[in-house]
Parts: C-alpha cells; structure tokens; sequence
C-alpha cells in the first residue's frame, strides 16, 4: 500500500476499536425533535409551517433564504409545537422548529424521478440544493454551492474525504465498508458535473476493510480510484488533502477550485446519492456514539433533530460516571455543557468521556515540538502570546489567520499550554471584524 502525506502532523491514540465493527443501526427518536433553522454556512433558513400545523417525515419546514443557504426538512411525521429559539451545540440559542413526534413516521409524497444520467447538470445541482444538503463532515458549507464552480473544466480532481483521522470517530468507515457501492455511485453522480475530473476516494492505510470494499466497488470505474494514504492527524483537514493528492498549496483566502478540486465528505456523497437516486431530502446521518463512559458504543443512522440525551441510552448506558461530553472527536470537537441539544446535519458523533484531562499550563519551554508538528509551518507557540496580547498586526503578519485549528500543537506541548484555542480565539475575532 502507498503511504502518502504532509509534513508535520500527530500521531494520537486512536479508540477506533470501541466501535469500528459495530453496523450501522438506526434509531428512531423518542422525543421531540428540534430543528435549528442554522445548520449550515450562510444564510438562515425561512419557516414555511406554522405552530400546531402537522408535518410529514422528508417534508420541507423551511426554505433557504439566499443563493448560500439551503432549506430544513422534518425527520418525523407529528405536529410543530414551537417556533423559538433553542439551545445548540454551539452554545448558542438559535431560532428552531420544534415537532412533536407521533411516532408514525408518514411520509410526504416523492416526486418521481428519472435516472440522474438523464439529468442535466442544472437540474442535479437544484435537486442537491432542494434536499436541504451542506457539508456534513464539519463545516457545513451548503453542498450546491460548492459544486458550482465557476469553470467545471477547470477542475482536476474530486475528492472524496474517507481518512476519518478524528480519534474515536468511526461513522464514516461503516458507511464505506457497508455501503460501499453507493458512495461509489454517488461519486459518479459528482463527476458528471465535471467532465474533466478524476475521482478520488482518499481513506487513511489503517482502513483496510474499507480500501477493499471500495477497490471492489470502483474497478470497474476508470475515473475513479482508491488512494491510501498514512495514517496521521490531521490528514482530512481539507487544505491537507488537497496537497497530498494534488502537490499544490492552498492558502485560506482560496477555495478548493483554486487548485482544481472539489472535495466532500462520505457523508456528503451518500446524501447526494439519497437526493438524485432516491429524491430523498437530507433527513439523517451516521453518528458515532462512543466512550469509555458508555457500556456498548455503537454507530447509529440518527434522525436529524433528535436530542443527543437520548443517544447515551441506545449505547446501553454508562458504565461510569461520565465527565465530559463532545460533539465530534477529542481532537477538534465541541464540548457540551448539556446534552439536551439536537443533532444537526455537522454531527458526526458524541464522545462520552470517563475522565476530563484538565491540565495546569506552565512555562513555555521553548522546545519546539509545536513548529514541528503544525502542518500549516506556522509558529504557535508566538502566535497564542500575540492572541493573549491582542497584537492583532502582528498576529496576522505572522499568519495567524492561515491556523486550522486541528489542535496539534495543543496536543503535543509538554507544558500543557492551551496553544490552539488561544489563536482559534484571536482568529475568529479577527474575521468576525472583517480583518483577514
């Protein structure tokens, strides 16, 4: 097998065992279901029913509101009980569509489809766009928009983020070895967006099931391939793999295109699959539900809007108190200060953790090891002084705005200083005034 990758990077210890040989199971909600009305990059999403108005499973309950939006679907048949803002896994209360499940999961008449090869490329791209989809394996960009390029023939590559580096995380690996077909077929459909492009399936060398299942699935396909790369945090950072496929560098005022790439989660590529194959909207995903808080960690097909306080439950419970709960994995999740938060379409998995490692910084030893392992080649020991400082120029001279926030730095530095957050901070306060 080839082991191709970037310079710097972190090897941490992976916990993928807890549930990689787990199937996907689905599960169906028990509670309420709540919808925010901001899952994705851009613009919030308009309500289209109202309070005490029933609503059917794959049903549209609100519509995008701009070019960079994309529209809300009810996962569950029941009534709209609440229009009102709710609390998310940002820590921040947003404006939400909240729907009594009554449990009979009816669902709303599909329009019948020809086959997605007798598809124009405009009809394909308001199809993706209709069923509510943005990218699902963190940063929720709205998925028409960046299929929408400027010049299709330009680009080169479309790359399909299978190396899942994230500890822990293993949603996506079950997708791959236990669907392997559709995201091939999936892919095709992206593909055929770009006449030019050659598809590739990027998955890590410790995924051996799955290159398998996939070589087996593409053989037959030859604009696609299975490319393995090593095994190392953070090689599905996008910037990360669009270097070890292509050689060429991205800076972060550039997309993807600007190097002749596409680039979409497994995720993404199966919800695409479900829209044009199946006219299905985007009303669920695969989710890791995983710790060593829990008895039996699983992975589940969960419904969007089902609160993640019932999913401790479907892993057979606690096994010890648990510490600390994330929203995704340990290296770039989000903590939960409460489970009573809905699982949106960014949501790949909740770590339940029997211990929280709290650590006293201390002194900067000057050692090195954070320069070495930043993949981006940046200094961070010297940008989180500028961060706590608040010497913006000369952050942003240093390059402080290019940090991908992976947290390797963090991860290595033997006086436990809090590195990553500290210019994550500095960072999204910088953009967040329109300074770059």
């Amino acid at each position: 097998m080839g082991h191709v990758t970037f310079k710097g990077g972190v090897f941490p210890h992976r916990r993928k065992r807890l549930t990689r040989d787990r199937e996907l199971e689905e599960y169906l909600p028990k509670g309420e279901l709540v919808y925010p009305l901001l899952q994705h990059i851009g613009g919030m999403a308009v309500p289209v029913v109202e309070v005490g108005e029933r609503v059917l499973e794959g049903q549209m309950i609100a519509k995008a509101s701009g070019d960079i939006s994309v529209p809300v679907h009810a996962s569950v048949s029941g009534t709209v009980k609440a229009i009102e803002p709710r609390m998310t896994v940002s820590g921040r209360e947003i404006p939400s569509i909240v729907v009594e499940n009554d449990g009979a999961y009816e669902q709303a008449p599909r329009e019948e489809l020809k086959s997605w090869r007798e598809m124009e490329p405009g009809e394909k791209l308001r199809r993706i766009r209709e069923a509510g989809i943005a990218g699902m394996g963190g940063a929720g960009f709205p998925t028409h928009v960046k299929l929408a390029v400027r010049n299709p023939k330009k680009i080169r590559y479309v790359i399909v983020n299978g190396t899942e580096c994230e500890p822990y995380m293993t949603s996506d690996y079950r997708r791959m070895v236990e669907e392997p077909e559709r995201l091939a077929e999936g892919l095709a459909m992206v593909l055929s967006l770009f006449e030019r492009a050659v598809g590739i399936i990027a998955v890590e060398d410790n995924k051996r099931d799955a290159i398998t299942a996939l070589q087996l699935a593409v053989r037959s396909e030859a604009r696609m391939e299975v490319r393995v790369f090593e095994t190392k945090y953070p090689q599905g950072a996008e910037r990360m793999l669009i270097y070890t496929v292509t050689g060429q560098e991205i800076d972060s005022t550039q997309l993807p295109e600007d190097a002749g790439c596409v680039v979409l989660n497994v995720e993404t590529v199966c919800a695409i699959w479900e829209a044009l194959a199946e006219g299905r909207p985007l009303t669920r995903r695969a989710v890791t539900v995983t710790g060593k808080a829990l008895k039996s960690p699983r992975n589940l097909i969960v419904r969007l809007g089902t609160s993640f306080s019932e999913l401790p439950e479907t892993a057979g419970g606690y096994i010890r108190d648990p510490k600390k709960f994330v929203c995704g994995g340990p290296m770039r999740g989000v903590a939960l200060r409460d489970l009573n938060v809905p699982v949106i379409k960014t949501s790949a998995g909740l770590l339940c953790m029997s211990k929280d490692y709290l650590f006293k910084p201390t002194a900067c030893i000057r050692c090195g090891a954070c320069m070495e392992v930043c993949p981006i080649r940046l200094l961070p020991v010297r940008l989180a002084e500028l961060a706590a400082a608040d010497k913006e120029e000369e952050f942003r001279r240093l390059h402080g705005m290019e940090c991908l926030g992976c947290g390797s730095c963090s991860y290595v530095c033997p006086a436990r200083r809090a590195l990553a957050p500290s210019i994550q901070s500095m960072r999204k306060r910088l953009l967040a005034q329109g300074k770059r």
